[in-house]
């Protein structure tokens, strides 16, 4: 019988979808890749394979796991399997470099960016913002990891010469202008099947880790759970929500064979959009999608069912 093969190296994050497979009563199976072995010699099963192989694995111990998800890919895609979110969308997910390149290649806009490897090398490329605010990132992270920001050249140099520094795990820092909004939030995008789903505003006033995951929400100020309160949600899907990026974006994951994904973006002050991240291993917040109607995990563990449809019925034509 074949099957839905979820890729993944963190069972926090596929709770809700293995929940809403077994709504669907789709037949699935579990290939978690914190560690593992790949028999190239050996011939995949038959199925679709949805990869969510996430950029931030080594802050779960799994260094090395985007890494055997790489060789899984290339193994299944080589043998002609579906995958969903294939060897393209996994280069994409562990590098924002190649996120922005990409997204420039389709005319839409990312913050100035400086790329650097070397401690000499960052405090160099930090003078190019010298009198202006700019933040720091890691070029393989997730949810806003090693994000920090920083109002002049002095206090990046300070940082960077200090024991507080945190390399990224591939040693590749980007220093970036930093975008103010005159409202404290960003603005992400969901697609399912390469088409967008709905958008949701995420508070940004507290800080930068932004993933909406629920596992990513315990024990934070941001959600009062259980309790009443009058503060504005952090996570709240946009009704009606209409942009002519929306077609840009569509056009980027369809280039790259990216069909689930969630792209952030923020606006300045004179309402320029400014897009920062692809995120090809979404999550969804469960409280905002209750408030509004709309659930992620079920559109893509339909999508995911349609997917196998369409195989068993190749298999009997």
């Amino acid at each position: 019988m074949t099957k839905i093969y979820v890729i993944h190296e963190n069972h926090e994050w596929t709770v809700h979808l293995f929940k809403r497979l077994d709504e669907l009563n789709l037949p699935y199976e579990d290939w978690h890749l914190g560690e593992g072995m790949v028999d190239l010699t050996k011939t995949p099963p038959e199925g679709i394979f949805y990869n969510r192989m996430s950029a931030s694995s080594h802050t779960r111990g799994h260094r090395y796991s985007p890494e055997l998800a790489h060789a899984v890919l290339a193994w299944l895609e080589h043998n002609g399997r579906k995958v969903i979110n294939g060897s393209r969308a996994l280069q994409l997910e562990v590098s924002k470099v190649r996120q922005y390149l990409e997204l420039e290649k389709y005319g839409i806009k990312t913050p100035k960016t400086l790329v650097a490897v070397g401690k000499k090398q960052l405090i160099e490329a930090a003078k190019a913002f010298e009198g202006k605010k700019f933040i720091t990132k890691h070029n393989r992270a997730g949810k806003g990891l090693g994000v920090q920001l920083f109002h002049s050249f002095e206090a990046l140099k300070a940082y960077v010469e200090s024991d507080q520094f945190e390399n990224s795990v591939d040693g590749i820092t980007l220093i970036q202008q930093y975008i103010e909004s005159p409202e404290k939030f960003i603005t992400r995008c969901e697609f399912v099947n390469g088409k967008f789903l709905y958008a949701v505003r995420v508070d940004t006033s507290d800080g930068f880790e932004l993933c909406p995951a629920d596992a990513c929400r315990i024990d934070d100020l941001f959600c009062p759970v259980g309790e009443e309160t009058t503060v504005r949600p952090m996570f709240e899907i946009q009704e009606d929500f209409h942009d002519p990026i929306i077609e840009k974006y569509e056009q980027v994951l369809k280039a790259n064979d990216i069909q689930v994904a969630g792209i952030e973006f923020i606006k300045d002050k004179e309402g320029n959009i400014y897009t920062y991240d692809i995120n090809t291993n979404t999550n969804y917040n469960s409280d905002a999608e209750a408030r509004s109607g709309k659930y992620g995990m079920l559109a893509v563990a339909k999508f995911l069912g349609e997917e196998l449809a369409k195989l068993d019925n190749e298999a009997f034509v």
